[in-house]
């Protein structure tokens, strides 16, 4: 393309018009709507940490250099006021969001490519590699043992206040059709036991919970259009049952008929409600035994658990819906002492602690 023929177009302008196609694609199926929303939210956000009122085609390598350095130190909307462990210092966004806002920056700039607004890709120039981005990580993701163990006593307590109608964190002060403690209970019960993506749960149906040969199931819609049946512990299946008998009747406002989770205004409830849901219920947790963690953190913690446990690979490859095993790596964390627990109790020579030479 010849420098005269680029248009002098601004980053916000172009960032809506990108957003714009995006959202058309998703009527043509070539997108879902989550994927939509998702490259959606990112190129507005880099409009913003840009600069909206900039020229694109004026933007260097090293001007996005600095929006990627930006993005990795903006705080995670997630992140409610008030929640009960604040965040380290250093990146705050994880470096799976670093990667993902990067492959969303690059694909807008080989559209603007092709729309005529850049001359040059400046992609090309950029320095910042995810590995140098995504490399710090304060801590590990997965909750340990005794920490998920809190938060599961936490959830399940909060469930019993909701059925028994007592106070819990300010719960007394709202009217009965406000109360929300049956589901907080719930959600990071689904979350830590069953490891769904955050929009999976958050669009979870009530007719989605089916029961089969005496088994609760939990039919969620994954990436891809893939299906997956889950089954449900039983303590994760007594709360459900208590939500939907009595705690989702008090929320339903008659808008959203068929939402599992829903707002105290009776909307479905939004991806980004679901952090202070989990900061609610770690409130309930003894300070020992408290760490923070988001949505994602509990499937880490789902995948790591399962697998330190020596369930089938395949197994917990269907739990978390993943088409491929080899991403369950990315899936889980080193447990302290699993190795030494796996030789202890070695399947082809059983227990070898105690042993003595003959």
């Amino acid at each position: 393309m010849r420098p005269s023929d680029v248009q002098r177009v601004t980053v916000a302008e172009s960032a809506d018009r990108y957003a714009e196609m995006v959202r058309a694609k998703t009527s043509t199926g070539a997108l879902t709507p989550r994927t939509a929303e998702v490259y959606v939210r990112d190129v507005l956000t880099f409009a913003e940490l840009a600069g909206g009122g900039r020229v694109l085609d004026d933007l260097t390598g090293q001007d996005v250099d600095e929006v990627l350095l930006a993005f990795a130190r903006k705080p995670d909307g997630r992140r409610r006021a008030g929640a009960v462990v604040r965040p380290v210092e250093g990146p705050v966004q994880s470096a799976a969001s670093q990667a993902r806002f990067r492959r969303s920056v690059s694909a807008f700039f080989k559209y603007a490519v092709v729309a005529g607004w850049v001359q040059l890709d400046p992609m090309r120039a950029v320095t910042v590699r995810s590995v140098q981005r995504g490399g710090l990580r304060a801590e590990r993701r997965a909750l340990t043992v005794e920490q998920a163990e809190g938060l599961l006593g936490a959830a399940r307590g909060l469930a019993e206040v909701g059925v028994e109608g007592g106070t819990a964190g300010g719960g007394g002060r709202r009217r009965a059709d406000q109360r929300t403690e049956l589901r907080d209970g719930l959600i990071v019960l689904l979350l830590a036991a069953v490891g769904p993506r955050v929009s999976e749960l958050t669009a979870a149906n009530v007719e989605d919970f089916f029961v089969n040969g005496g088994t609760r199931y939990w039919r969620i819609f994954g990436k891809g259009g893939r299906t997956r049946d889950v089954p449900l512990p039983g303590p994760v299946v007594e709360v459900l049952d208590a939500y939907v008998a009595r705690g989702r009747g008090g929320l339903d406002r008659g808008v959203e008929p068929k939402a599992l989770l829903l707002s105290w205004r009776g909307r479905r409830l939004a991806r980004g409600d679901v952090q202070a849901v989990i900061d609610r219920v770690l409130a309930r947790v003894e300070a020992g035994r408290r760490r923070s963690v988001t949505p994602h953190g509990l499937r880490h913690t789902t995948a790591t658990h399962l697998l330190a446990a020596a369930t089938d690979m395949d197994a917990v490859r269907r739990v978390l819906g993943h088409a491929d095993l080899a991403t369950l790596g990315r899936y889980r964390d080193e447990l302290p002492g699993e190795l030494e627990a796996a030789m202890r109790v070695h399947p082809l020579l059983g227990s070898v602690e105690g042993r003595r030479d003959g």
